[in-house]
């Protein structure tokens, strides 16, 4: 029995992760840590096999104030967490790094496809943080102890924050949205938590870039989930001129329209973790 400690009580991605392998009870055992007071540091790791590092600020935030916390938070509490698995006999760390160490989006009709080539350029203290944290704690990996680095794109499911919500709630309040051509990666809760079962099962080690089987355009999801919904939305070209136009300078109009893609190539695994397509993902997610 594999026993995984998973850092960060309120994470999305853990309490789903701990949720999902219960239909193995034979093979994990799990437990979640609060990681927001010091007492943590008192935990004594040892005995298990894995840490699950999930605890971080996950949201992109513009605020110069908050670059210090988003450091402190992102890049330091992994350093010492990933130095205290070390040191009491954990065998494999997994990290939830983030496609955002790659940057922006592209602009609006414009492609960017991240392949096995694209270098890292973080445009953010967000990114920056993920990025800084993976290079530090790469150091630390030995034939003893296994690093696993994911770089999942936006991921999504019942429950989610950020901006699959916030594109939801518009689909099922308003009737028109704007008809953009772009091309998104996307990654389904379950399907994430299948992928991170396998690492876990088959000690992987290396980064690694999990997303769904297919590219997702915001203007057909947006369609899609209101269909399920049972109400329509026009998909409309009027307002494609300013929104391309907006993007120039506001960030936010480029995350919604532009195009961010990995390289399907880089997502392939030897076995299969994609448990949910698109379209299923979507209709459990809006039920």
């Amino acid at each position: 029995m594999k026993k995984i400690l998973i850092t960060g009580a309120d994470s999305y991605i853990g309490t789903s992760l701990e949720k999902w392998v219960t239909q193995w009870p034979n093979k994990y055992q799990v437990e979640i840590i609060d990681m927001k007071e010091p007492s943590w540091k008192y935990k004594n790791f040892f005995g298990y096999d894995v840490i699950f590092h999930v605890a971080g600020i996950a949201h992109v935030s513009a605020d110069p104030k908050m670059e210090e916390l988003y450091y402190k938070i992102n890049r330091d509490l992994t350093i010492e967490t990933a130095v205290k698995a070390k040191n009491e006999g954990v065998k494999q760390f997994i990290f939830m790094s983030s496609i955002i160490v790659y940057g922006d989006s592209s602009f609006i009709n414009s492609s960017r496809v991240i392949d096995k080539n694209t270098i890292p350029k973080p445009a953010n203290f967000y990114g920056k943080s993920k990025l800084e944290a993976e290079e530090r704690i790469s150091v630390l990996e030995s034939s003893e102890f296994k690093i696993v680095i994911l770089r999942p794109p936006m991921i999504y499911g019942k429950g989610s924050r950020g901006n699959y919500p916030r594109l939801a709630n518009y689909a099922k309040r308003f009737p028109l949205f704007p008809d953009i051509e772009n091309k998104r990666s996307m990654l389904y809760i379950d399907n994430l938590c299948e992928f991170i079962r396998l690492m876990i099962d088959n000690d992987e080690q290396g980064t690694f870039f999990p997303q769904n089987a297919e590219y997702v355009n915001t203007a057909e999801m947006v369609r899609l989930i209101a269909d399920i919904h049972g109400k329509k939305v026009r998909l409309v070209k009027i307002f494609n001129l300013i929104l391309k136009m907006l993007g120039r300078f506001f960030g936010v109009v480029n995350k919604a329209f532009g195009s961010l893609v990995y390289d399907m190539k880089l997502s392939e695994y030897k076995q299969n973790y994609r448990v949910r397509n698109f379209r299923d993902s979507i209709e459990i997610t809006e039920k």
